[in-house]
C-alpha cells in the first residue's frame, strides 16, 4: 500500500505563500489518482485539488487561481503551491491516494471516501 508523508506547513500572514510536499513510497505514480484535502477545526474534510493518472489537475473553486498542484515523478513527490493565502485557508492539509488502478472521478474527486491511503497531514495557519 502506498505510504504518504506531508511536509511544508507553517504559519504565514495573509497574502503569503507556502509549498506543501507529499512524499510517496510503494507506488508507481501513473497508477494512482492523487488528491489534496484540508480540514479546519469543526469542519468537514474538503477536497482542494486532484491529479488524474494522466497528469490533469482539477481544483476546488475556493482555491482556483491561487493554488497549483504538481508532481515530480522522479522524486515520487507531489506538491501544492499555495499563493495569496487567506485566513480561511487555515487547516490541516492532507494528501491522499485512490486504490491502485483507479483514476480520479470527475464528479467525486473531492470526496474523501474515494481515497483509501492518507498521510498524517501538515498544519497551515494563515493570520490576518
Amino acid at each position: 500500500q502506498v505510504q504518504l508523508v506531508e511536509s511544508g506547513g507553517g504559519s504565514v500572514q495573509a497574502g503569503g505563500s507556502l509549498r506543501l510536499s507529499c512524499a510517496a513510497s510503494g507506488y508507481t505514480r501513473s497508477t494512482y489518482c492523487m488528491g489534496w484535502f484540508r480540514q479546519a477545526p469543526g469542519k468537514e474534510r474538503e477536497g482542494v485539488a486532484a491529479i488524474f493518472r494522466d497528469g490533469r489537475v482539477t481544483y476546488a473553486d475556493s482555491v482556483k487561481g491561487r493554488f497549483t498542484a504538481s508532481q515530480d515523478n522522479a522524486k515520487n513527490t507531489l506538491y501544492l503551491q499555495m499563493n495569496s493565502l487567506k485566513p480561511e485557508d487555515t487547516a490541516m492539509y492532507y494528501c491522499a491516494a485512490r486504490p491502485p488502478g483507479w483514476d480520479c472521478s470527475t464528479g467525486y474527486w473531492n470526496s474523501e471516501y474515494e481515497y483509501t491511503s492518507w498521510g498524517r497531514g501538515t498544519q497551515v495557519t494563515v493570520s490576518s
